[in-house]
């Protein structure tokens, strides 16, 4: 009995933490961006020789970054501009069109790498493209860590 409720309660929580995230821009922005750095780390490692070049990983790399890239535009409403642990800068939305542009540019890079990607040589000549958005969007509108 006292696992039953215990499983009970921890299914709660779990499904409460999960409901509030969806009603949370910024945490839902950090978890798809977190899930979109994640993806850079194996395709880093593949560019500088630290693991060997695995096109299933490339490929899932690529579907994850086109993906969240597509939802991003959408978590960052205006009243996401305060509050909440974030290093948006303010500037995001000074140059929203400008800002949601990044993403799209990120999804059909990905798009494009992920259909020109085949070995480890299209890899290095087809991801810059890809890895340039997410430095352009770093570099402008992310609170630099002190």
């Amino acid at each position: 009995m006292k696992k039953t409720l215990g499983a009970i309660l921890a299914v709660a929580v779990l499904a409460t933490g999960a409901a509030v995230a969806q009603n949370d821009p910024i945490a839902q922005r950090k978890d798809i961006l977190k899930g979109i750095g994640d993806a850079t780390k194996p395709i880093a490692a593949m560019l500088k020789g630290e693991a060997a070049y695995d096109n299933a990983v490339v490929q899932k790399s690529l579907t994850t970054i086109t993906d969240g890239s597509k939802k991003l535009p959408d978590l960052f409403p205006a009243n996401s501009k305060t509050g909440g642990d974030t290093a948006a800068l303010p500037k995001i939305w000074d140059e929203k069109a400008k800002f949601d542009d990044l993403f799209v540019k990120m999804a059909v890079a990905a798009a494009a790498a992920q259909g020109s990607i085949k070995d480890e040589a299209s890899l290095k000549a087809n991801i810059r493209p890809v890895l340039g958005t997410c430095k352009s969007c770093h570099d402008d509108y992310r609170a630099k860590k002190s």
